[in-house]
């Protein structure tokens, strides 16, 4: 592809595939759109499908190109030659807007090393949360187990589907805008209602769904076609009562033109930095997706404002933000600690 537009900050539409869940609200209050029941997720600069589809889910730019295809046909512009050396025409990320109107359901996610060994992909889904907003009296997420849990407890609560059970094992934390919570691979996870954030993962739709009741049609949709037997082995069973510190950060009282949100841990999977923009602020070259929470202004020569999502490819160089704002800045991994981290698992 040749340089020109698409080498330049794209602002991005609303990209709500429909859901099993409801809510969408607070999305569409940041955009300035309408909500509907079931679109409480928005992908941006999506190149990724929902589970078992092969195209819903995934980012049209303007020009009418899918965003996977373009990145896949130029990728050393969209990504950089040193990220391309690593991932080929692989973004390796994955940023959605998520507003819960209801509880969703104890899941989990798959580890590299288990979705390489039964699903085929180099890419588990590790991800984390920046909380932008809370609606409720008691805004709450679940984390990890309390205390270790043996392998035969999980499936009885899954074959039983004991709800109560499940969630009264998970560490509760109440949230508010600023906070952070890391979710490696493996460990359990409810997000509750009234809960908004801005979500970074690994680029797949692997969930192995422990509470399916209520939720999904059946818990055959569950288990990512391996069968419960299979699929509980992603379970990280340990107990996270004692260092929850590890996970869960609040940042709102930090305040610089450049906020790191999510330290080292999360290096190997994403990256992500909260900016307060009064003025300018140079932008390095990187692919980037940038969530605008407050304020206007302009991304180069192209305007911004609360509630605009944008992909920026790395050709398109340093760039300057400018104005009065505050935006959410995510970028693909680390490369150097993509290379440690798969040295200590080989």
């Amino acid at each position: 592809m040749s340089s020109g537009v698409l080498h330049q900050p794209v602002n991005l539409p609303a990209n709500q595939p429909k859901q099993f869940y409801r809510g969408g609200e607070a999305i569409a209050a940041l955009r300035g759109g309408t909500s509907g029941d079931f679109g409480p997720e928005d992908w941006v600069a999506s190149t990724t499908t929902l589970y078992g589809r092969s195209d819903a889910g995934l980012t049209t730019l303007p020009n009418g190109v899918l965003l996977r295809d373009a990145v896949q046909a130029d990728p050393t512009g969209w990504l950089g030659a040193d990220h391309a050396a690593k991932f080929g025409g692989d973004t390796a990320l994955l940023v959605k807007l998520l507003d819960a109107g209801q509880r969703l359901p104890v899941h989990c996610h798959p580890s590299n090393a288990f979705a390489s060994s039964h699903l085929n992909c180099r890419h588990g889904k590790t991800e984390a949360w920046i909380v932008v907003g809370t609606t409720g009296p008691d805004p709450t997420v679940y984390i990890g187990f309390r205390d270790d849990v043996p392998a035969e407890t999980v499936a009885e609560w899954v074959a039983t589907q004991n709800t109560r059970a499940m969630l009264d094992a998970l560490n509760p934390v109440c949230v508010r805008a600023g906070d952070t919570v890391f979710v490696p691979a493996g460990v359990p996870h409810a997000i509750g209602e009234g809960v908004f954030i801005v979500e970074l993962q690994q680029p797949t739709d692997f969930s192995v769904t422990l509470e399916w009741q209520g939720f999904l049609a059946n818990g055959d949709i569950g288990h990512l076609g391996l069968g419960y037997d299979v699929a509980l082995d992603c379970v990280d069973r340990q107990g996270w009562s004692g260092k929850l510190e590890e996970l869960v950060r609040q940042t709102s009282a930090k305040w610089a033109p450049s906020v790191d949100l999510l330290g080292r841990d999360a290096d190997p999977f994403f990256q992500a930095d909260r900016l307060h923009v009064e003025g300018s602020f140079a932008l390095e070259p990187s692919f980037a997706v940038l969530v605008v929470l407050e304020g206007s202004g302009q991304l180069g020569e192209l305007e911004v404002h609360k509630g605009s999502t944008l992909v920026v490819p790395h050709a398109a160089g340093e760039l300057a933000l400018s104005g009065d704002l505050v935006a959410i800045r995510c970028r693909p991994p680390v490369l150097s600690a993509v290379s440690s981290m798969e040295d200590v698992t080989a």
